[in-house]
């Protein structure tokens, strides 16, 4: 049976429906845990810290924040493989030669597309970055995020690739969220205007709030 639903398109399209909206609420909670760094670096510090010890004593340091990674884990997972397999499942579907040449997808495919990519690239050097130090710019200091963070925005290049990434969120998440709505038939004659309103807000909010902070340490008002 699930073997069946998986199989199908619109298994497939509920899929990533159901983990794109898993990510949603991760990154809304994300960027709430990355404004703090405007309270000082011993408030985000803190937090940092929090997150490792939510759940004791019943779970053991930093179990509930692995739990998260993995679930996050999981749904990048089939959030890309479903959107992989569905663009071929299209391909292979569509005549192989045009009488005319013309675009092969409409502008908010490939931007779901390409803004996929850079995604996946983007959590890559994120996680080097912020959670290993491998790519670090600076003395990558375990334990001292808000120190990290701000040698990440202190260089032309983490700042770059983070503002490349947060505005490839926002295109993601605006077309992304009415998709996924319509997916789970949220979508209707009265509710579309609402849903497409609230994508655009969503997008809004989630980019201007992550652009905050390399804004705020190139102004200097995180430092």
């Amino acid at each position: 049976m699930a073997r069946t639903v998986w199989d199908s398109t619109v298994g497939k399209k509920t899929v990533m429906a159901v983990s794109g909206l898993i990510m949603l609420l991760y990154l809304v909670a994300h960027m709430i845990g990355n404004l703090k760094i405007f309270f000082g670096a011993g408030e985000f510090n803190h937090y940092a810290h929090w997150l490792r010890t939510v759940g004791e004593p019943f779970m053991h340091y930093e179990w509930t924040l692995w739990l998260v990674r993995v679930v996050l884990v999981v749904a990048v997972t089939a959030h890309a493989v479903s959107a992989y397999q569905l663009s071929r499942r299209d391909i292979k579907a569509r005549p192989s030669k045009y009488v005319h040449r013309k675009a092969r997808a409409s502008y908010a495919t490939r931007t779901m597309r390409w803004g996929g990519v850079i995604l996946a690239l983007f959590i890559v050097w994120h996680l080097l970055d912020l959670t290993t130090g491998t790519v670090h710019s600076g003395g990558f200091e375990t334990g001292k995020p808000y120190q990290n963070v701000v040698d990440t925005f202190s260089t032309w290049y983490g700042n770059v690739i983070y503002i490349v990434a947060m505005l490839a969120v926002g295109l993601h998440i605006r077309h992304g969220f009415w998709s996924a709505a319509q997916t789970l038939g949220a979508g209707g004659r009265t509710r579309d205007r609402a849903l497409k309103t609230t994508a655009n807000a969503l997008a809004l909010l989630l980019t201007a709030g992550f652009l905050a902070v390399p804004v705020g340490v190139m102004t200097g008002v995180v430092s």
